[in-house]
């Protein structure tokens, strides 16, 4: 008797849970250099110019961007294993390029392959949990994948940060880097790959996945035109943006307040952490509530928190904006997911997310930009303030959209 391919989390749960262990990995591979790198470009290459120091960010942002533009067509291609067995063997590279590096374009350089190791293996391991389940329970696994991604990031920061705290800014972080690369390879060699899924849910469509579209007008929908699809967009992208700028400028500025590379560690572990976490409870909560709610207050508790950073000046008190920073993210990152995928037609739904996360991605990138600008014309409370207006009038924005949720 023929095998017949099954759709759900449940009839899928070892798969499931594999991919949800593997995509901690992929979060570790980033949450590395969370505390470190930015202390590297300063104490160790002697960058003082933050512009300068924070282009590995610049560099991996958008990387990450342009192969979340290609990564699915790749994978409908050689299949998504494939794709996520090639994106562990470029993330190889990252650790031994940081440990070896003599120049800072050596680091640059390795943050280009780390994008690269993460648009990959990140949309890989979210569009094989999502082939995986039912069209009711995608919120679900979009909030495990992210949930894991991220608290493999908080949790890596502070391993990190304690390492270096312990030992030296680098070399020894990094060899966990090294480790983390070689479970990650493994454990995906035990992961199948979902093509027959993909096959039964088209199925299910009856024939309309076989239905012409407008690649560029849905890049217009996506960007500009469409008022729910755009705000959702500008939202994405102001989110990252931020996160960039918190990634290259929190551990210097957390030092400069006279905090241990250890406590840096934690303050900066805290806030991804909250963010993995409180994902579990956001995305579900949207799918009772509505989107819009959660967007709209999730921008402006991301603003706030990023200004009490600048305004408080103690380790306790950054440990809570870093909480209320993940909380305020973790609100709107699969929410946002959730909406695109509401506003979207089924015929380009998916062309319209793969849109949607080269332009939030992108705001890794522009976070860096922005926070190096501002930086060197002014300080580094000027620059968080100053970033911390983009989510605000995100969160402004969004007030004048429909509710996506039908």
């Amino acid at each position: 008797m023929a095998f017949q391919t099954q759709i759900g989390i449940k009839q899928n749960i070892i798969q499931f849970t594999l991919l949800v262990f593997i995509n901690l990995f992929v979060g570790f591979m980033v949450g590395i250099e969370r505390t470190v790198l930015p202390i590297i470009g300063e104490d160790i290459f002697g960058l003082a110019s933050a512009s300068a120091a924070l282009s590995f960010i610049v560099s991996f942002g958008f990387s990450k961007a342009i192969m979340n533009f290609f990564a699915g067509g790749l994978a409908d291609r050689i299949g998504r294993r494939q794709v996520l067995l090639i994106g562990w063997g470029i993330g190889l590279l990252v650790p031994l390029l940081v440990i070896f590096a003599q120049a800072w374009w050596v680091i640059v350089f390795a943050n280009v392959l780390l994008g690269v190791n993460q648009g990959l293996t990140w949309s890989m391991t979210l569009n094989m949990k999502i082939d995986l389940a039912k069209g009711n329970q995608r919120g679900i696994a979009v909030g495990f994948n992210e949930f894991a991604g991220y608290l493999g990031v908080g949790v890596m920061a502070a391993i990190s940060g304690y390492v270096a705290s312990q030992t030296s800014l680098r070399p020894e972080p990094f060899y966990i880097g090294i480790g983390i690369v070689i479970v990650g390879f493994i454990l995906s060699l035990f992961a199948q790959d979902t093509d027959k899924h993909v096959q039964a849910q088209a199925k299910q469509h009856n024939g309309d996945e076989k239905e012409d579209f407008d690649a560029k007008e849905v890049f217009k929908k996506t960007t500009y035109k469409d008022r729910e699809l755009s705000t959702l967009t500008f939202a994405g992208l102001t989110t990252n943006l931020k996160d960039g700028m918190a990634w290259g400028l929190f551990p210097v500025f957390l030092t400069a307040g006279g905090l241990t590379v250890g406590q840096v560690g934690t303050v900066v572990a805290v806030y991804p952490a909250a963010w993995g976490v409180f994902q579990l409870v956001t995305g579900i909560w949207s799918d009772r509530i509505g989107r819009k709610g959660l967007i709209v207050s999730g921008m402006f508790v991301q603003a706030l928190s990023l200004w009490m950073f600048v305004l408080v000046d103690t380790y306790v008190l950054w440990l809570v904006a870093a909480v209320l920073l993940g909380i305020g993210t973790a609100m709107v990152y699969p929410t946002i997911i959730a909406g695109v995928g509401d506003a979207s037609h089924p015929k380009w739904r998916a062309t319209s997310l793969g849109y949607y996360r080269f332009w939030r991605d992108s705001g890794y990138a522009f976070g860096a930009l922005f926070a190096g600008l501002f930086t060197d014309l002014f300080d580094v409370e000027w620059a968080i303030g100053l970033v911390a207006v983009l989510p605000l009038l995100a969160g402004l924005r969004a007030i004048r959209m429909k509710e996506t949720m039908k």
